[in-house]
């Protein structure tokens, strides 16, 4: 069908550029020079009229030169056509594919969100408990600050012999004298 098409268009622009071409006046203007002492030198039209006839394309050349562009870009014009079409059917295509990959990431959005509100909680909580141990540390020291001076004033009442200085506490809950002596009997 676009071959009948072209072979219709072809077929009647040749006979409307014949026509034309057939029909065209064809204006010349003849210059005649002169020459130096200002008399005018008569040229032969007939030398003129051959030159510009050989010189130039006919109707039917010209009308065949045109329709061949005309088929070409006719064709490119088909192959654009085409080539439009499937740009526009890949970009409906990726539309399509774009919808479910929005809605995936909102809710991966929303879910990231609802994770950084947990893990700041947790953060919270972590150091809480920290301090909390931190805090429980200290007064277990105290505790055992006060059992040990509990322990000294029992053993001055029972009578016992008191060191000067009462024994210091390491982090590790052993005493500077049990680490100084070595064991004893």
């Amino acid at each position: 069908m676009q071959a009948d098409k072209k072979n219709v268009l072809l077929t009647c622009s040749v006979a409307i550029l014949l026509l034309a071409g057939c029909s065209a006046v064809r204006e010349s203007v003849q210059v005649i020079p002169s020459d130096s002492a200002g008399r005018n030198v008569a040229r032969t039209e007939s030398s003129n009229r051959f030159q510009e006839s050989t010189t130039g394309p006919t109707a039917v050349e010209s009308a065949i030169e045109l329709s061949e562009k005309y088929a070409k870009l006719a064709d490119h014009m088909a192959a654009l056509r085409e080539q439009n079409q499937g740009l526009a059917a890949e970009n409906q295509r990726l539309k399509d594919e774009l919808v479910p990959c929005r809605a995936q990431l909102a809710q991966a959005q929303k879910e990231l969100a609802e994770s950084n509100e947990l893990l700041i909680d947790m953060r919270i909580e972590l150091n809480n408990w920290k301090a909390d141990i931190l805090g429980f540390r200290d007064e277990m020291r105290e505790a055992n600050k006060a059992q040990i001076e509990a322990l000294l004033k029992v053993l001055e009442a029972l009578g016992g012999e008191v060191p000067a200085e009462p024994p210091q506490i390491n982090d590790t809950g052993s005493t500077n004298e049990a680490q100084n002596e070595p064991n004893q009997t």
